[in-house]
């Protein structure tokens, strides 16, 4: 599919130049785009790629001299990244799924299938389960007894849905991701090693041998509206209660968020995330990839950890974290310059104790 440059600017709501009636049916980067490819350069630093390339057209930075970069059109994007997905949303053709139900899926009679529905081949569901309108479902999913999935969903391959899971409209779910796993909770006849060591911060009692007896998951898992979901990420359901995703929030590949965790809207979880059971992330929480939360704690809104940071106490709202264990910016800069003096101090403390040894 094709689209007329006049046209793709009118959708982005953005100024273009030039000429048109300049067709392009894709995107790429600057010196790797063909005659019908979008170049994209929202930067002056991207610039010189269009020299390498053949595109006719281009996105560009506001006031980026067109004619001179050899284009016969432009589009500008003040906020180069806004535009861009306002773009590729455009060129995105999305999975071909048909609409209806492929013959080769299985379908509980119980199961309730919204108009316009799209479910591809090898697709089970289960019991009792409603599939909102316009749902599109890729081949190997599951979805299991008593789930809900709202309007709109987009369900790729090999993604699992548990048992009693809620899912609002709009959901974005990439390959592999498992929504309704049990939780990872045991505990064991006595006072385990774990919880001395909680009371006690270090010490230990005669050790003794322990056996684990599993909690079983009686909750299930909540996802608000607009919600996106890594590939093989894991949300684990709540133990009684269930684990709850807010509207908007976003999930990274390999995200893990434990039994009973409470999300707010418009989260950012990066790769690797862990977040452990029980506790509470605020609205607009960023945290950047392998950031670790800690059990039983709250990070407040809109609070940033930057990649590697493992929150282990209560965070206010607004704070910017960072290390291990997570403290304020910058006083974890200080800290990393501190670090790199040590050698330095060392070799003076040296220096300090062959004189005293002298004297």
């Amino acid at each position: 599919m094709t689209h007329r440059i006049a046209d793709l600017a009118a959708a982005l709501g953005a100024e273009f130049a030039g000429d048109g009636d300049v067709m392009v049916k894709g995107a790429a980067e600057p010196q790797q785009a063909g005659l019908q490819d979008l170049a994209l350069a929202v930067n002056p630093k991207y610039a010189d790629g269009l020299a390498q390339g053949k595109a006719q057209a281009a996105m560009l930075w506001p006031g980026a001299d067109w004619q001179a970069l050899g284009l016969k059109a432009a589009i500008f994007a003040p906020r180069g990244r806004l535009a861009m997905a306002g773009l590729t949303r455009m060129l995105d053709p999305g999975p071909d799924l048909a609409p209806g139900v492929h013959p080769m899926s299985v379908i509980d009679p119980t199961a309730q299938i919204g108009a316009g529905a799209a479910i591809g081949p090898f697709v089970t569901i289960g019991a009792g389960v409603s599939i909102g309108p316009k749902a599109r479902i890729a081949s190997h999913v599951s979805i299991a007894t008593g789930a809900t999935i709202g309007p709109d969903a987009l369900i790729l391959q090999g993604a699992r849905i548990g048992a009693r899971v809620t899912i609002g409209a709009r959901l974005i779910c990439q390959p592999g991701a498992v929504i309704g796993a049990d939780g990872f909770s045991f505990v064991t006849p006595e006072k385990s090693g774990v919880e001395e060591i909680r009371e006690t911060l270090g010490q230990r009692a005669e050790i003794s041998a322990q056996s684990w007896t599993r909690i079983h998951s009686l909750g299930s898992v909540t996802i608000g509206d607009d919600v996106e979901i890594g590939a093989n990420a894991c949300i684990d359901r709540g133990t009684i209660r269930d684990t709850t995703i807010g509207n908007g929030t976003k999930l990274d590949n390999l995200v893990h968020i434990g039994h009973n965790v409470q999300v707010g809207d418009d989260c950012l979880l990066c790769g690797q995330v862990g977040i452990a059971g029980s506790a509470r992330i605020g609205n607009r929480v960023v945290l950047a990839g392998q950031c670790g939360v800690n059990d039983n704690i709250f990070v407040g809104d809109d609070v940033i950890c930057g990649g590697g940071t493992k929150v282990f106490t209560n965070a206010p709202a607004g704070r910017v974290l960072l290390g291990y264990p997570a403290v304020k910016l910058e006083t974890h800069v200080e800290m990393q310059k501190a670090l790199r003096r040590l050698p330095r101090l060392a070799a003076k403390v040296a220096e300090i104790e062959k004189v005293i040894q002298k004297s």
